[in-house]
């Protein structure tokens, strides 16, 4: 019963707290330059991270497609399976796993240093909101950034998997990305930028709710940093799931 109603009252709290972010978003005046500036962190600082993730996941994709099925000619149709692989699941999911954690944690620790050294009282102090300072810069890179980290991600596994058709498996570059361009639908890049927008707002909010809520010095922001990686994780893999199912309904 504790246990239901620890994960009720989180739920309220990040639900509260969304709609925070959300009326500050919506309202002036806008903090542009500490959007920007986490734009740079969050965004700028994972496109290595981002770009070898999804490139040598296409890669593997490529190469495990054709080895698994050598007598039925699927090496043709490397382009297919790692362009809807990508575009529709791989991108958006890895990207928010392993960006979501870099990013995820990162926001944690700094709200949570700053709570424990009472750096947010002095700002509720000087009158200032703690939302709109920030949660809502940092809620906003996110939701503008996870989703260009995954587009990127998607062309670089795209052109990892032709690397591989192109070295392992003889087959010319113009095959393999006209076979990427005819099975790619405007649905599969719009419903896994989709998917990314949803994680996105997850990432952020729990990040921005940890960090605020951290209790018990330096270990409490381990603590925070630790669960922050874990929720988020099982919220994008769990939504995954649902989003999948609704985008194919929707077509």
């Amino acid at each position: 019963m504790s246990r239901l109603f620890r994960a009720l009252s989180e739920a309220g709290a990040l639900t509260l707290l969304s709609v925070r972010a959300l009326r500050v978003l919506l309202t002036r005046p806008f903090e542009l330059r500490l959007g920007l500036l986490q734009m740079e962190r969050i965004g700028l600082g994972s496109f290595g991270v981002a770009g070898i993730t999804t490139l040598f996941t296409g890669m593997v994709l490529a190469l495990q497609t054709a080895f698994s099925l050598p007598g039925l000619g699927v090496k043709y149709y490397i382009g297919t399976v790692v362009g809807k692989s990508l575009t529709r699941e791989l991108g958006p999911v890895l990207t928010a796993l392993i960006v979501g954690g870099r990013v995820g944690a990162g926001i944690a620790a700094e709200i949570g240093s700053m709570k424990v050294t009472e750096q947010i009282d002095a700002l509720r102090s000087m009158a200032a909101d703690p939302v709109r300072k920030l949660v809502a810069p940092r809620l906003a890179a996110c939701l503008l950034m996870i989703p260009v980290l995954t587009l990127y991600g998607d062309l670089l596994g795209i052109f990892g998997g032709m690397l591989v058709a192109v070295t392992q498996l003889d087959l010319e570059a113009a095959f393999y990305l006209t076979d990427v361009m005819d099975s790619l639908r405007i649905a599969d890049v719009a419903s896994g930028l989709g998917k990314s927008f949803v994680f996105a707002y997850f990432i952020a909010i729990v990040a921005c709710h940890r960090g605020l809520t951290v209790q018990g010095g330096a270990d409490g922001v381990g603590r925070a940093t630790t669960e922050t990686v874990v929720t988020t994780s099982i919220l994008v893999l769990i939504s995954d799931f649902f989003l999948t199912k609704l985008f194919y309904v929707l077509g």
